[in-house]
């Protein structure tokens, strides 16, 4: 059995610190369930990972490293006549992150429902989502629905994160429908702080709503009980892939049957972790790691 399945599309990324005038740039892969499946694997947990990639030298970076990782990617596919998608990322000192997505046409964005393996979501432990990869294209967004209509049918865990990128939608409106979609159709729900107003209709009810509140901490509301913890300082070199390696921490608790605040105390480690390189995934800890983080208290 798996543990966690999840399905997206892997990007390839250059930062710099000024596109316009830098003649050097840092090139990399992200993707939030990219990130999520290396947090996990690392942990020692099974993931496998559904997606699609272009023929390309950023395509065969993607599969290395998933590869090398030991996430399974039996279902993910490379397609021949789509390119591998690309995010630039400006990054400043005193300016805010400027990112522009590369996505249209792209081999990820090509995902469709055929390609989703519905026995195999079955016999998983839990599926994750995220409210990146359902902007991507309807094709997508009809993948996604399919993956949790077989999850549903079989009892297993949905996991959404709404991780809401504005420049990715048509308009708020279009973004608070579809990721209120998901953020009901899940049992256990990842919101920030600033998007709490996106998927207010699924605060309530049983199920289990994580909430990162940034440099506040985290909370969650399980069983009617709210718990919180504090955010650990570190550090920072660069903030991004923090909040898919928070939700690596947390799932890889609830897996381990860890209690809400220690599922919150591993999931704030991984995401302190996550912002000590540049990278969106390099930094994220193995398992004989974490003691390290808390000899004390093992996470």
């Amino acid at each position: 059995m798996t543990d966690v399945y999840t399905l997206g599309a892997a990007l390839g990324v250059v930062a710099s610190g000024r596109i316009r005038h830098d003649s050097e740039a840092r090139l990399d892969v992200c993707g939030p369930e990219f990130t999520l499946a290396v947090g996990l694997a690392r942990l020692g947990h099974s993931v496998a990972y559904l997606g699609k990639v272009g023929a390309d030298e950023l395509g065969s970076r993607i599969l290395s490293v998933l590869r090398g990782e030991g996430v399974d990617i039996a279902d993910l596919r490379v397609d021949e006549h789509a390119i591998t998608g690309l995010l630039v990322k400006e990054s400043r000192v005193g300016y805010p992150v400027l990112t522009s997505y590369y996505h249209a046409g792209s081999a990820g964005s090509r995902l469709t429902p055929g390609h989703v393996p519905i026995d195999r979501i079955g016999a998983a432990r839990m599926l994750h989502l995220t409210g990146l990869s359902a902007a991507l294209g309807p094709e997508v967004l009809e993948a996604m629905r399919a993956a949790v209509t077989a999850a549903r049918n079989a009892e297993v865990m949905v996991s959404f994160s709404v991780t809401y990128r504005p420049e990715l939608w048509a308009s708020v409106r279009e973004a608070e429908k579809v990721l209120g979609e998901f953020a009901l159709a899940s049992h256990l729900l990842f919101v920030n702080q600033d998007e709490l107003d996106l998927v207010k209709p699924a605060l309530t009810g049983e199920r289990e709503v994580v909430v990162n509140r940034g440099a506040k901490g985290a909370s969650v509301r399980a069983d009617r009980i709210r718990y919180d913890v504090p955010m650990v300082q570190v550090p920072v070199v660069d903030v991004a892939g923090a909040e898919e390696a928070f939700c690596a921490g947390y799932i890889s608790g609830a897996l381990d049957g860890l209690t809400p605040s220690e599922r919150l105390r591993r999931a704030t480690h991984l995401a302190a972790a996550a912002t000590t390189a540049a990278s969106e995934w390099q930094a994220l800890p193995a398992r004989a790691d974490l003691r390290r983080f808390s000899p004390q208290k093992p996470l």
